[in-house]
């Protein structure tokens, strides 16, 4: 392991970035195609519709509990290169699928394959860095990462306006080759041969049990799982709420760069500023922030109709520039103390909080028909437990001297 005081580098922070980043273009380049595909495939309910981005996130949440244990075993690198070939297949199966059904199958399966590189980034990350420099790396990491919802939905418009929506599968594919290829050229192996533990399912009984030791872990990994579950309400509403209830359908890709601008550029602040405040009084002060806001709008709009587009999009870009100081953070906080399991730490944790997000997303996202005012409750009930459980298993003080607990 490197020493948490070597300085980051540009190359691996965007590789790990790319790797992560397929899962975004997989997710988002879909979204304003979401009505071509539901008539193709004669899905014609934009509710039963989402299920095609939630369901994606079911994928992401076993497969890492399977690829982060085999990666403590075979490597790093095997379990990518297997994870990209079970992406091939499932793309395939997407591209030709002949009803909702089918798709879904294979849009878990994307998960399930895009579940590897996504899981393994962050090992590799902690293999190499730890405490709040790790912190700094998965914020630049996330912050490139961002970039790809940004371009994405615009991205996957313009391929379809010459393609069809098929077009924007074969686009996934192909940037998947290109960064497998940049992988296989320039990554060197993180975990040392010392170090490879043999595959077992005990190895999941015992990851769990260790973990559970760490209540920090735990609450953090749960209050993961709570804010990404009320952002998926966000991600696979997002094209029923600005193309069909606000009537923006050429506009849509636009708004949508917009709002992910606010989580990229937050997501940043918080690489330059973590190592200053720490990661726990950031994160925790934008849980505050991001738990005042959607309730303020609950309470605003409770019983009314829903507001102007302007208004709207300043409640969701405020709401997002707290995320950039959350998601990194958390993870990081829920990773430190479980460095010597990274692989099946980091699969586990990841699970719990990927498992625990996606009945959020669809029960809160099934009363998301004629008003967003659904969206502001879930994602303020969401964050009000998650202060909770921070305030509740914190495992070090708040708005101390910062370099009293940061290393």
């Amino acid at each position: 392991m490197q020493n948490e005081q070597v300085k980051p580098n540009f190359e691996f922070v965007a590789l790990m970035a790319s790797l992560m980043s397929i899962v975004a273009l997989t997710i988002d380049a879909i979204l304003p195609a979401m009505v071509d595909i539901g008539v193709s495939i004669n899905s014609l309910d934009p509710t039963k519709n989402q299920l095609l981005v939630t369901m994606i996130f079911l994928g992401l949440g076993v497969g890492q509990l399977f690829f982060g244990p085999l990666s403590d075993s075979l490597g790093r690198k095997p379990i990518v290169y297997f994870g990209f070939a079970v992406f091939l297949v499932a793309s395939i199966i997407c591209l030709f699928a002949p009803n909702l059904e089918v798709m879904l199958i294979g849009r878990v399966l994307q998960g399930v394959g895009l579940s590897a590189p996504r899981t393994i980034s962050i090992s590799i990350i902690r293999d190499t860095y730890r405490g709040d420099y790790m912190a700094k790396i998965m914020s630049f990491v996330t912050a490139f990462f961002i970039l790809v919802p940004v371009v994405a939905p615009a991205i996957g418009k313009a391929v379809m306006g010459v393609t069809g929506w098929q077009g924007i599968f074969y686009m996934q594919l192909f940037f998947a080759l290109l960064v497998g290829i940049w992988f296989y050229k320039r990554q060197e192996e993180t975990l040392k041969p010392e170090y490879k533990v043999p595959f077992s399912f005990n190895v999941f009984i015992r990851g769990t049990k260790e973990i559970f030791k760490y209540k920090e872990t735990v609450s953090c990994t749960m209050i993961s799982g709570l804010i990404t579950g009320s952002f998926l309400v966000y991600l696979s509403s997002a094209q029923h709420v600005f193309e069909e209830l606000y009537g923006l359908r050429e506009t849509f890709p636009y708004v949508f760069a917009g709002l992910a601008l606010s989580v990229g550029f937050s997501t940043l602040m918080n690489g330059t500023l973590v190592l200053r405040f720490g990661m726990r009084n950031l994160s925790f002060a934008a849980l505050v922030t991001f738990t005042f806001i959607a309730l303020l709008y609950s309470l605003l709009f409770l019983g009314s109709k829903d507001p102007s587009i302007t208004i709207l999009l300043i409640f969701l870009s405020l709401q997002f520039l707290c995320l950039g100081f959350i998601w990194g953070n958390m993870r990081s906080i829920a990773m430190e103390p479980i460095g010597h399991i990274a692989g099946i730490g980091a699969a586990i944790t990841g699970f719990i909080s990927t498992i625990l997000s996606i009945p959020i997303s669809i029960f809160v996202g099934s009363f998301i028909q004629d008003s967003v005012w659904a969206l502001f409750a879930g994602l303020g009930v969401c964050g009000l437990i998650s202060v909770l459980l921070f305030m509740t298993f914190k495992t070090r003080p708040l708005f101390a001297n910062n370099h009293a607990f940061s290393k």
